[in-house]
């Protein structure tokens, strides 16, 4: 009882009061007042910031920590799952669809929360509406519904899932969202589009892996789950493109924004800041000014001053954008009861401090129960929602009763249907649906409902390049896949975006145009060889080399520098004279890679000019050596040496060999013979008498030496032979 015993001594006893001492009060990093949360003693307690999250419009978040931004997927997302899984089946998720024909934007559909073995979908019936209804596990429920440490109850215009024993509540509305939840038992342990609740804002745009994210559009992408009714949305997959959170054209926003920063909402200014409403008020009523989405912006923060304390009545400062009707029997009221007082919770003394905006019963009335939609003045005896008088019909529980007096009082029998026409759903992923027939709802009224899962069509895997796009044709249930292109190149199982850079080799520039191949429906890679230098000095050609770009220059020819003329090019086993000097010859030889040029002199025979008969001189085949007809005297016969280089089969010798040759006149004459009566002849020529053999070593082109024999004329000498 927050009273502490002390032992003194000797069984003596000190009772004394636990004393508190109220601890500093702490600054939210979401910008809301933080709550008193009881000690586990019982007796003191402490400040925390509650995990807070909402979103509305198209959509907006706010993060446990109050970080804002907006996300336009159209998959559905985790909200909020733990870290560390410490509850069985836990978590919170948004199915979110495109609400414009344009695809622009999203809004919420469906809010999910997963508690152990039960899923509960709050679903939006009509699109931008505060029409929803309520399944758990696949089955519609009325409210008030609690069963295995859940509760689903209507609170104003809410819808609020509450699990008490992890002390948190999800309220939704059909176009906003909140989330709250202690932070003693989920504080940094909260992961999903709501971010991490550890009141610091640096990491609520954390992804799966942990990572933090640049941006939380970014990351809002991240947390797809798998929904087999969306077959387009791919868990895993990077948008090519952020959502922007601006409108592309400046407009003038709707009058109805400029209330949240004005008078009405003044009293909440000190407890909740409003630019970060204000500014998705303008977006919504920019981007889609046909929608009136921008009341959900001003919803969404009253329902938050309500949160912090400061109820408004504002909807009538809409002139009607933003009203709220009510049934007949119903009466709105900005700043009324979270539960309404009811004939059965009044019995039992059940209070709530709390308030919300939605219709209640008029003063002076109340509900008879919280799952009897009926206003009553007195709590009495009740039967079936309504007091009956003698004589008076009415029908409950799908019979026609009237009410007698005597006996039992009341007289019923099965209420009869109208016929109606019969319904026939054959379309692929139709399937019948019995709805309540608001005229007689014993009666339900069967219709086509459509369930994209029965769909076999399935979405195709595109190609490098392709993209699925899809879209359901009028009248039908299913959608219809395309691959469509990215409007990319690709290249080696990559793709690249126009105006980047693509490398194909070191040896080209290739980035990726605009330009599409209307062939392969890709963008075309343009390349450019890198420059190069092509000259190459006189001898050398341009080769091409593994691993390098431009080839280089390789000898492929000897050249010779010589005075006075410009560079002799020769081939491999080419010859050539000097054009000044035709004694003179220049060669090329090719051993192992090495060009070899040698040059070589024409050693002619002694010449005299004054033996020869005039205008007789003439060079030889060789184009160096002088020769003549001789004058009439005669030359003895006798050995001329002379010097020149043997050639033998293309090879040569080293340096000029001395070689000897017979030259001279011998007696030849034809005489008259009177005795024979007839000519005698008598021939004879300069011949050699005396020869010897010697070798010389000759020098082929390929690079080897050959040895080599030739004859050496010793001595000469007249010799007769036949004429």
């Amino acid at each position: 009882n927050c009273t502490m015993a002390i032992c003194i001594e000797d069984n003596i006893v000190q009772v004394v009061p636990v004393i508190c001492n109220p601890p500093p009060k702490p600054t939210c990093a979401n910008g809301l007042s933080p709550v008193q949360v009881i000690d586990e003693d019982g007796c003191c307690w402490h400040w925390e910031c509650d995990c807070y999250c909402t979103g509305w419009g198209d959509p907006h978040y706010m993060t446990f920590d109050g970080l804002y931004y907006s996300y336009q997927g159209n998959c559905t997302y985790v909200l909020v799952e733990e870290i560390s899984k410490k509850v069985d089946n836990f978590g919170v998720y948004i199915d979110n669809y495109h609400c414009d024909t344009r695809d622009v934007v999203s809004c919420p559909r469906t809010l999910i929360v997963r508690h152990e073995t039960q899923e509960v979908r709050i679903a939006t019936v009509k699109p931008n509406t505060l029409q929803v209804e309520v399944t758990v596990n696949k089955q519609p429920v009325a409210l008030p519904y609690k069963k295995f440490g859940l509760s689903i109850y209507e609170s104003g215009i809410n819808r609020v899932v509450e699990i008490p024993e992890l002390k948190m509540n999800v309220t939704y509305n059909g176009l906003s969202f909140s989330i709250r939840m202690p932070y003693s038992l989920f504080g940094n342990n909260t992961q999903g589009q709501c971010g991490t609740c550890n009141n610091n804002t640096a990491d609520d745009c954390m992804l799966p892996n942990g990572n933090i994210a640049e941006n939380c559009e970014t990351m809002a992408d991240h947390w797809q789950v798998v929904d087999p009714s969306k077959p387009q949305c791919s868990p895993g997959l990077i948008p090519t493109k952020v959502p922007s959170t601006t409108p592309v054209q400046p407009c003038k926003e709707s009058s109805i924004c400029e209330l949240l920063l004005g008078s009405v909402f003044k009293p909440c200014h000190g407890f909740v800041r409003p630019e970060k409403y204000y500014a998705a008020c303008v977006f919504d009523s920019c981007v889609l000014p046909n929608l009136d989405l921008e009341c959900s912006s001003l919803q969404i923060y009253a329902a938050t001053c309500t949160d912090q304390g400061v109820c408004i009545d504002w909807r009538s400062h809409t002139n009607g954008i933003c009203s709220y009707k009510c049934p007949s029997d119903k009466e709105y009221r900005a700043c009324g009861p979270i539960k309404e007082r009811t004939c059965k919770s009044s019995q039992q003394n059940e209070t709530s401090t709390g308030q919300v905006e939605g219709c209640f019963c008029p003063n002076g009335t109340m509900p008879y129960d919280s799952g009897v939609d009926v206003c009553v003045e007195t709590c009495g005896e009740f039967f079936h929602f309504s007091w009956m008088h003698f004589g008076e019909k009415f029908t409950v529980d799908c019979q026609d009763c009237i009410c007698l007096e005597g006996g039992s009082g009341i007289v019923c029998e099965p209420h009869e249907c109208a016929e109606q026409s019969k319904t026939s759903c054959d379309g692929e992923g139709f399937y019948e649906v019995n709805e309540v027939n608001s005229e007689d709802s014993c009666c339900p009224i069967v219709t086509c409902k459509c369930n994209t899962s029965l769909c076999t069509t399935k979405a195709p895997k595109c190609t490098l390049g392709f993209e699925v796009h899809s879209h359901i044709p009028s009248g039908q249930c299913c959608p219809v896949y395309q691959c469509v292109p990215k409007r990319v190149c690709v290249y080696q199982n990559a793709e690249f975006l126009p105006n980047s850079s693509v490398f194909v080799d070191k040896c080209q520039n290739c980035f990726c145009t605009n330009e599409v191949n209307v062939t392969t429906q890709l963008n075309i890679i343009s390349c450019e060889h890198i420059p190069c230098n092509t000259y190459c000095e006189p001898g050398y050609e341009r080769q091409p080399v593994k691993g390098e770009c431009c080839g280089k220059c390789v000898q492929t020819k000897c050249v010779i520098h010589t005075p006075n003329i410009p560079d002799l090019i020769l081939s491999p086993g080419e010859f050539k004279n000097d054009p000044n000097n035709n004694c003179t010859i220049y060669s090329c030889v090719n051993i192992h890679n090495q060009f070899i040029s040698s040059t070589s002199e024409i050693t002619c025979p002694p010449f005299n000019e004054e033996s020869c008969k005039p205008g007789t001189i003439t060079l030889l085949p060789n184009g160096c050596c002088k020769t003549c007809a001789p004058l009439d005297s005669p030359t003895p016969c006798s050995v001329r040496e002379r010097k020149d280089f043997i050639v033998y089969k293309g090879c040569r010798s080293m340096d000029r060999v001395v070689m000897t040759e017979c030259e001279g006149t011998c007696g030849t004459f034809s005489l008259y013979s009177a005795e024979a009566n007839s000519m005698e002849h008598s021939c004879s020529c300069c011949r050699e008498s005396r020869t010897a053999v010697r070798e010389v070593e000759l020098q082929c082109p390929t690079g080897h030496s050959i040895s080599h024999k030739y004859v050496y004329v010793e001595s000469c000498s007249c010799q007769d032979t036949e004429c």
